[in-house]
């Protein structure tokens, strides 16, 4: 037990110091950027009316007939 508690310290300042954690979180910050400009994009090419838009695109996936 005495081993583990004088290995703890260095084992946090390991954790600390690691940055391939912040590699991960920077990427989930770009797709949440890029996926808002994405869906503003779409509102604006849209008028507004995505919910038709996603319909539509649904009924294409769907069905054999687009519109």
């Amino acid at each position: 037990m005495n081993q583990l508690i004088r290995k703890f310290p260095a084992a946090i300042g390991r954790f600390v110091r690691d940055e391939e954690g912040a590699q991960v979180v920077e990427y989930a910050l770009i797709i949440a950027v890029v996926s808002i400009a994405l869906v503003l994009a779409i509102q604006g090419l849209t008028n507004g009316n995505f919910a038709d838009f996603i319909a539509r695109v649904d009924a294409c996936l769907t069905t054999a007939t687009c519109t």
